[in-house]
């Protein structure tokens, strides 16, 4: 029995060197895989191509030419109107005057006004809504809770002789 043991000793030392080589090499590769700076001399075209790839990326450059292609092929959509509002609130924009500090204002005070007045029923709306969500969060576990109790119910009840049993 001495001789096979010797002889395990010696693969297991023999083992042990291979796996000292093999973490040294990992080491190796690693540091070799994380250093840039050589990866850059080695290959400065690539490491160009990359920084201006990702360049390129950053400054929005695939959602340019996917629009441009869009443009294309779809062609140019319709340019927007002269003006989105409606012509009876371009007439009382223009009643305003032509100062624009001041048609500024009176929009200002006028929604201000507006908020004011529907003050009462945007808090009811809150309130109501918060209400909902108050019962939901209430009432959602119980009834999970009741038809996880029906349930089990109505499945003991089929078990007992002169119920019917569960298909098996």
């Amino acid at each position: 029995m001495g001789a096979r043991t010797d002889a395990a000793r010696q693969e297991a030392i023999a083992a042990r060197g291979g796996l000292a080589d093999e973490v040294a090499a990992l080491k190796t590769s690693a540091r070799n895989a994380v250093d840039v700076r050589a990866k850059v001399k080695r290959y400065p075209a690539r490491a160009a191509g990359a920084a201006a790839g990702a360049a390129f990326v950053v400054a929005g450059g695939p959602r340019r030419v996917l629009r441009a292609v869009k443009r294309r092929v779809v062609g140019e959509p319709p340019p927007l109107p002269e003006s989105l509002l409606p012509e009876e609130v371009e007439r009382a924009l223009r009643a305003l005057g032509d100062d624009g500090g001041k048609v500024r204002g009176a929009l200002e005070r006028g929604f201000a006004d507006y908020l004011d007045a529907t003050a009462g029923d945007r808090k009811a709306d809150a309130r109501s809504r918060s209400l909902s969500r108050f019962a939901l969060g209430i009432a959602t576990p119980l009834a999970k809770r009741a038809g996880q109790e029906a349930l089990k119910r109505a499945l003991s009840a089929s078990d007992r002789p002169g119920g019917e049993g569960p298909a098996r």
